[in-house]
């Protein structure tokens, strides 16, 4: 009994440390990214020889960018406040400019039938991901200055300043047709506005008119009504060697894993089977090969950073940094969540990477450069600092 109180007293004394949220952070972010470059190693091995020969070109160009990644994450920790200033005032103008580019003839380049991505020599970029924080940060300012203001803006007010960007944002990526994406920037938009306090009848409201815009472009799309409807019976005979391929056999893969998997690097669907296993479909692959064991543990890690992430929101008094910090979460979490429910089958397969673990550098810089804004926030923190300092000299000592 004596054992369990000290247990828990010490799992108190952790969340009770100025620390936590730092240490939850950096160490969820760390092995999400560990376990990334193990898994795309094992989904893409194929594809990789297929198409190069190598089963490691693939992993080559993913540790690629996790090093790049990595340099963005500690220029974006030691980043003064001033420079995120800078940054989220000229988040919209950059953000646009960026999302304009995959639309220009001889620069843009289509991917999947998508045309939201810009070649550079021999990688491809999708501005879209970065403008995902330049949004965040920008929507962010406009709030802060709402929240400065002595006298409580109406709602019309709220929506006029904050509307422009994200409606501008997604008129850019819709004309890429990049669906998964515009449905992120309106989730991040909707979070914001949630987070800003606007009143529940308008946030209704406005859920309504992007499920309404969602469902327009479904409807006008005979390639995304057919993976819509493919959610609902994805082994009927006549959507399954159609749209229904790719949810049928991520079920079949995560269903074959059992509890404790079939083991790293077995997988059975990765050949031929899933054309994005190590994508849009690599959390499919984890529980065929690590099991429910290794999609819970995945889960898992995803929580401890995205508390970590509305920890520090809730705890700093800085406006600016604390719905900044608010957007990042809610942009992580609906990531996790459509990317997810697309792979168990619940929600249609709209292309969305699965934060730190997909393959792909322009995510995970993106990922990275939102963890490092939070991370940055965290060490400005005088307790934190001092707590850090000290944890430091105790290490060197």
């Amino acid at each position: 009994m004596s054992g369990s109180n000290q247990g828990r007293e010490r799992y108190l004394n952790f969340f009770q440390k100025p620390t936590a949220a730092y240490i939850l952070i950096s160490a969820s972010t760390s092995l999400l990214t560990a376990l990334g470059i193990v898994m795309v190693l094992s989904s893409s091995s194929v594809k990789a020889y297929e198409t190069t020969g190598s089963t490691y070109s693939i992993f080559f160009k993913q540790l690629l960018f996790i090093v790049v990644g990595s340099g963005a994450l500690y220029l974006a920790i030691h980043l003064k406040r001033a420079l995120w200033e800078k940054m989220a005032r000229w988040g919209l103008v950059i953000g646009a400019i960026a999302l304009v580019l995959p639309q220009i003839p001889g620069v843009g380049k289509n991917i999947n039938g998508n045309r939201s991505w810009i070649g550079f020599g021999g990688f491809t970029i999708q501005p879209s991901e970065i403008a995902k924080v330049l949004l965040v940060l920008w929507c962010a300012m406009i709030l802060r200055r709402f929240d400065e203001r002595e006298e409580r803006p109406s709602t019309f007010e709220i929506l006029k300043a904050v509307a422009p960007a994200p409606a501008l944002f997604l008129v850019l990526i819709m004309a890429g047709k990049d669906l998964g994406t515009a449905m992120i920037v309106m989730g991040i938009a909707f979070a914001m506005l949630f987070i800003a306090g606007v009143d529940s009848l308008t946030l209704v409201g406005t859920g309504l008119l992007g499920l309404a815009a969602v469902a327009g472009f479904v409807v006008t799309s005979p390639n995304r009504l057919q993976r819509f409807s493919a959610v609902l019976h994805p082994f009927d005979p006549g959507v399954y060697k159609l749209a229904g391929w790719q949810t049928a056999h991520s079920i079949m893969g995560l269903a074959s894993g059992g509890f404790f998997g079939v083991g790293l690097g077995a997988s059975r669907q990765k050949w031929a089977n899933l054309s994005e296993a190590n994508t849009d479909f690599i959390f499919s692959v984890i529980g065929e090969e690590l099991g429910l064991l290794g999609t819970i543990i995945v889960l898992l890690l995803y929580v401890a950073l995205i508390y970590g992430i509305f920890r520090t929101a809730l705890h700093t008094k800085d406006l600016l940094n604390k719905y900044a910090c608010a957007g990042i979460g809610a942009w992580l979490m609906l990531q996790v969540a459509v990317n997810v429910g697309s792979d168990i089958g619940v929600l249609p397969v709209v292309g969305v990477s699965l934060p730190f673990l997909s393959y792909g550098g322009s995510a995970l810089l993106a990922d990275f450069i939102g963890v490092g804004f939070v991370l940055s926030v965290i060490r400005r923190d005088p307790e934190v600092r001092a707590a850090l300092r000290s944890k430091s000299r105790r290490t060197a000592e």
